[in-house]
């Protein structure tokens, strides 16, 4: 936010409670992710806002990556819509995905949301531009992360974006999908400490 001041405490990201006990809990909460193909590739998705044009073109885009890594590697998918990804997306996003050990959940017709399971299963996290909190949780476990089309993001959130890939925690999404050694952020307890 730009604010500094004796009194004020600077993080990166947004706290979150996800650590190495919260995702054993989440593994023990949804072990059948634990037996879909390897690699598993973490999806979060969010949607537009104000401040991140993450449209249809980039989910597109997005999922067309996401495919060549599948194409090229196998393994499988593990899909997570929020309250800000377009109901209009959940039909084309279950349709690409059924089957093959695959998990889409878009919204509460697809049953309870797995998000915690996803993240702590995950070999490797694809989030969406639009959501600090998104990404800071995906940055807290020891997956490497990649942010869909990162200069679609604005202001505060693209500053976030931008320093998380100066740390090296998160990387542009490309084609590239080489594994990187990631150092899980933990500001939750760094900022406790403080």
């Amino acid at each position: 936010d730009g604010l500094s001041a004796p009194n004020v405490i600077t993080l990166v990201g947004s706290l979150n409670p996800v650590d190495a006990a919260w995702l054993d809990r989440a593994r023990g909460q949804f072990p059948r992710l634990g037996a879909s193909p390897r690699p598993r590739t973490a999806v979060l998705l969010g949607g537009p806002t104000r401040a991140t044009r993450f449209d249809r073109s980039a989910l597109d885009s997005l999922l067309d990556k996401l495919d060549a890594w599948l194409a090229r590697e196998a393994g499988s998918a593990l899909i997570c819509g929020s309250p800000r990804t377009p109901a209009e997306w959940a039909g084309p996003v279950r349709d690409r995905y059924r089957g093959e050990g695959h998990l889409v959940w878009m919204d509460r017709d697809d049953g309870d949301n797995p998000c915690p399971g996803i993240l702590a299963w995950a070999d490797r996290i694809i989030v969406s531009p639009d959501s600090v909190n998104m990404i800071s949780e995906a940055c807290a476990t020891a997956a490497p992360v990649f942010v869909a089309e990162p200069d679609r993001a604005t202001g505060r959130i693209r500053k976030c974006i931008q320093s998380l890939q100066s740390r090296g925690r998160v990387r542009a999404l490309t084609g590239d999908s080489a594994p990187s050694d990631a150092t899980p952020l933990d500001e939750t307890r760094r900022i406790a400490a403080l």
